[in-house]
């Protein structure tokens, strides 16, 4: 029984020793993350997902692998695209700190127990309580497609755009900090209202249905930006 120990533990050893090689020395440094194609962690040194830890299985959760950092992580951890310099700023999956990191967006982390944020809340229950709340679309970076979702600035956290999928959804799937941001209005173009959110080099680009709409956003967007986190007397309480 004792040589069998032995030689489990030896195999356990040599396993960590290997795991420890392929993953943990191709690691690219933080500000290399996007730039440099990163060496992909072998499938068949990993059982489970490197960011949440739960087991792979060929059914449930299959392995992919985060194209900024080389990761093997499930679905669920890699359900998110940035664009990666080193393939032409191309759309990219990666995993969810990798796109935290490369965007500058804030997403949540599920973790048991964690009071339940505005990010986990339903869109309807924010939105019956926000500063702003309408659909828009927001344009990718060359300005020639985007995704249409529902925005709400909400009361409970005024200085955050939370961005959902659809006006029903039980959960937000982004959201952007926006102090420090500057609004910009954009020219008409295509019959679009247009107008910008602005900070260094992080620019999105919105599309709104009407004028009028547009300008309510540019409004509460450059109050949230400036740090005031009440709502204008008579307007913009809600949409």
């Amino acid at each position: 029984r004792d040589a069998i120990d032995r030689k489990e533990k030896r195999s356990e050893t040599f396993k960590t020793a290997v795991h420890g090689l392929e993953t943990g020395t191709p690691a690219l440094k933080t500000e290399e993350l996007g730039r440099r194609a990163p060496q992909w962690v072998r499938d068949n040194l990993v059982t489970m997902c490197m960011r949440c830890k739960e087991p792979f299985n060929a059914i449930m959760r299959r392995r992919h692998h985060c194209r900024a950092c080389g990761y093997v992580v499930c679905a669920r951890c890699s359900d998110y695209k940035a664009e990666l310099q080193y393939d032409g700023n191309r759309l990219n999956r990666v995993c969810q700190e990798c796109y935290v990191f490369l965007t500058g967006h804030v997403v949540l982390e599920d973790r048991e127990g964690k009071p339940k944020g505005i990010l986990e809340k339903g869109a309807a229950e924010v939105s019956g309580r926000s500063l702003l709340c309408s659909s828009l679309q927001l344009l990718d970076k060359n300005g020639k497609g985007g995704t249409r979702g529902w925005f709400v600035i909400p009361q409970d956290d005024p200085l955050v755009l939370y961005i959902y999928a659809a006006p029903q959804d039980v959960r937000a799937h982004t959201s952007i900090p926006l102090l420090g941001y500057q609004v910009r209005d954009l020219p008409q173009g295509d019959s679009r209202h247009l107008f910008q959110l602005v900070q260094s080099r992080q620019v999105y680009t919105f599309v709104a249905d009407t004028e009028e709409l547009k300008r309510r956003w540019m409004r509460a967007m450059a109050r949230s930006a400036a740090g005031i986190t009440y709502a204008e007397e008579g307007k913009d309480a809600d949409s």
